[in-house]
């Protein structure tokens, strides 16, 4: 789901930044912070840990298929608490950047459910879980996925 929102939307300066190395071994750090950050928006704990899976998945991907594979260059994961629309809903806004490969954001898809076997379902997860996502290049290298789920 691509949605540019940037017009609806205004943030409440609530950021938070992490700097992690591309290492399986530091997810850990991601998920604490996500999973606390979505607890103190007010979701409930089955949506922060719906959220949190999505994060990791994200992060695996970039590890996976951004770096090669792990590596000491950084992925920079921002949560922040924006309002959306006209109403001011209040959402999270979750943005993943990585300084690996870049590709065809168009091209970042799921395979076909059908087709059981581990892993590459990662992309699924997020698009089940988060009410907008959106892929894009990041200006001088790498790729951005920007996330955002609404706080009902």
């Amino acid at each position: 789901m691509n949605i540019d929102t940037k017009e609806k939307e205004s943030s409440t300066n609530t950021q938070i930044e992490l700097r992690i190395c591309a290492n399986p071994d530091y997810l850990c750090v991601a998920r604490t912070a996500v999973r606390q950050v979505a607890q103190a928006f007010g979701f409930s704990e089955d949506k922060g840990e719906s959220i949190t899976l999505a994060v990791v998945e994200a992060l695996t991907n970039v590890i996976r298929h951004s770096y090669d594979g792990p590596c000491d260059k950084p992925i920079i994961v921002k949560l922040n608490k924006i309002n959306y629309g006209n109403e001011n809903k209040p959402a999270l806004e979750i943005v993943i950047r990585d300084f690996g490969k870049q590709v065809d954001p168009e091209s970042i898809k799921g395979r076909d459910l059908a087709d059981i076997r581990p892993g590459g379902v990662g992309v699924h997860v997020i698009n089940s879980v988060m009410d907008e996502i959106d892929f894009s290049r990041a200006d001088d290298c790498g790729m951005q996925l920007r996330m955002v789920k609404y706080i009902n």
